[in-house]
């Protein structure tokens, strides 16, 4: 199977004579065997890339190839792709075999050879047993897998997902992500995964690509764009509750630099900060490494507001002097309106570049 690549992708739509960057200069290459997910929100591209890679498309600039095929101006019906669409759109009057086979009988295959590769795809899906039901008999998940494998019949070079479940209740979509991660590693072709969801993001990738603006601001491995966000955008986009943001100041540097998060005093031991003395940070914290101390005096002042009991954990809102800020709690702390001070975890606390955002320690 062939890698995709894509380089200096953009795509510029004019509407009313206005120039809108959809998508501006991409740079990203998919592996053979690979599954590599768009992440962000609304309007950010991600959707636009896809549909370049599909050919549903044709970029302003920049190159795509499979493997070493350019296939830029190629039509969709010449990339031998797998698309699956947020919208299932089965044929209500045929069967699921029906359905499954149905782009293979239009392809000109025989009989026999419809009839085995969807028994073979309708086994590797578990839905065997629906083959003779209508796509009204169905439930949504299983409508789904019907989708999926209408178009895994076709031995697809490349497989492009284009947030396929966002439909879906999050019961179903914890059943589906296995068969889709199964489904995609067993015809191990490259996989690029259209989604805003970032739990589909972090637990199917191999790579996560988030993209914001119609630019990528990180592609790295689900856990590195966790741990180690490279921007206070992916910091904050990434991850629930998101990464909670204060303002603060970076004192001495000589080897331990201080940081100063309202009047409260850290030792950072990190590289890269020699320039920094004297200087004005965002300061990001992931909820999970705030302590909340019963002493308002060690840490910053805050006011109990409410609390979110979730059975594992529990989200506790307090009122500071840098907003609302949310805090992972244990599952039987009650704040009960009380006066309280969230401690950081100095491990933990990254800073970012007032003006850029750009991640620098």
């Amino acid at each position: 199977m062939p890698d995709i690549e894509i380089r200096n992708l953009t795509k510029v739509y004019n509407e009313s004579g206005n120039s809108i960057v959809a998508v501006d200069d991409v740079d990203l290459t998919i592996e053979d065997g690979e599954f590599v997910t768009l992440v962000g929100p609304s309007g950010c591209g991600k959707t636009t890339t896809l549909r370049c890679v599909a050919g549903l498309n044709k970029p302003t600039s920049g190159t795509i190839k499979f493997g070493d095929r350019d296939v830029t101006q190629k039509p969709v019906q010449e990339r031998n792709i797998a698309l699956l669409f947020q919208d299932i759109a089965l044929y209500p009057h045929m069967s699921v075999q029906e359905n499954m086979a149905y782009g293979l009988k239009i392809s000109g295959f025989s009989r026999e050879e419809r009839m085995a590769r969807v028994e073979e795809a309708a086994e590797l899906l578990q839905i065997t047993d629906q083959l003779k039901k209508m796509p009204a008999d169905l439930s949504g998940g299983q409508q789904q897998r019907v989708a999926l494998g209408r178009s895994l019949v076709r031995d697809p070079e490349i497989f492009l997902f284009d947030e396929p479940m966002s439909d879906l209740d999050a019961k179903l979509k914890a059943e589906l992500r296995p068969v889709i991660e199964k489904v995609t590693d067993e015809i191990g072709c490259p996989t690029l995964y259209v989604t805003h969801d970032q739990e589909e993001a972090m637990t199917m990738s191999d790579r996560v690509a988030v993209i914001n603006d119609g630019e990528l601001a990180q592609v790295a491995p689900p856990k590195e764009v966790y741990d180690e966000p490279a921007s206070q955008f992916v910091s904050q986009f990434i991850g629930q509750p998101s990464t909670q943001f204060f303002e603060g100041n970076v004192g001495a540097v000589n080897g331990t630099a201080e940081l100063d998060v309202g009047g409260y005093e850290y030792a950072l031991a990190r590289d890269g900060l020699e320039g920094w003395a004297g200087e004005d940070v965002r300061v990001g914290l992931r909820p999970q490494y705030i302590r909340v101390s019963d002493d308002p005096d060690a840490g910053i002042p805050a006011t109990h507001l409410l609390d979110e009991p979730l059975g594992d954990a529990t989200h506790s809102f307090f009122d500071t002097e840098f907003g609302e800020i949310v805090v992972v709690t244990d599952p039987d702390f009650e704040g009960n309106g009380g006066e309280y001070g969230l401690v950081f975890e100095d491990d933990y606390i990254q800073l970012y570049d007032n003006d850029s955002g750009v991640r620098i320690a």
